[in-house]
């Protein structure tokens, strides 16, 4: 059996007193790739922001390759080994490429080595090699995606969580994106938790999904099912979710 690389036990969470997140409990196991889906507002961002530690925990725990992170600090978690793509890419729009990288770069929590460097950020995506000078609030859009990825990279993380990356983005960029994530996903090792929106695109990402309603887990087990099964992703997401 696979080592688990992520797990929440019976986690409860939200803003201040309000409960988003009731008593859930997954695994994510080392190198896999899940992606997450469900309506809008059904916790799905939540839950990342709860496992990066930007939320109230009101029970449960939260482990990372059997650390326990759930009182740690969020810096803390990121150099425990997680790397977070937030919805909204927050990447600082007044310093250029090359400083949003350098400012993210740590080492491997582990090896202690530097893996993703931002030669090596810049190998992966050589468009913002060619933008290296430019600020980030002169880029594209599908560019300060790239940047907010390549900065979470920077960070040498063992589990990668992305929110919603295609968000915002026209077709041939989430195209070009989704390659590149596949890329890291086949080639890197790394453990992924994928948040979108699409489940086109969620579903054609991993082999497993994840569907989310009311603050809890509604279905886990193989994408393929899910997406061959119209009527069963018409009632866990609605009809125009399925129809993406």
């Amino acid at each position: 059996m696979a080592e688990s690389a992520l797990v929440l036990e019976a986690v409860s969470a939200g803003y201040g007193e309000t409960v988003v997140l009731e008593s859930l409990s997954i695994g994510v196991a080392a190198g896999e790739s899940v992606s997450l889906i469900g309506r809008n507002g059904v916790g799905k961002s939540t839950l990342l922001e709860t496992v990066m530690g930007h939320t109230a925990l009101h029970g449960g725990r939260i482990r990372l390759h059997g650390r326990d992170l759930t009182g740690l600090a969020p810096y803390r978690r990121v150099r425990a080994g997680l790397g977070y793509v937030p919805q909204e890419r927050e990447i600082f729009p007044s310093l250029t490429v090359r400083e949003n990288l350098d400012v993210a770069a740590r080492p491997h929590p582990v090896s202690g080595e530097r893996r993703w460097t931002r030669a090596a950020v810049y190998e992966f995506f050589p468009q913002l090699a060619e933008r290296q000078a430019h600020r980030g609030n002169q880029l594209s859009g599908g560019e300060q995606q790239m940047l907010s990825v390549g900065r979470a990279l920077m960070g040498n993380p063992r589990v990668l969580l992305l929110d919603e990356p295609s968000e915002g983005l026209a077709p041939r960029i989430v195209e070009e994106l989704m390659h590149s994530l596949k890329k890291l996903r086949d080639g890197e090792g790394l453990t992924i938790l994928l948040v979108e929106q699409n489940p086109r695109v969620a579903l054609d990402f991993s082999s497993r999904a994840l569907v989310m309603n009311r603050g809890r887990v509604v279905y886990d087990g193989p994408s393929e099912a899910l997406r061959s099964d119209r009527a069963r992703l018409d009632a866990l997401i609605g009809v125009a979710g399925a129809d993406s």
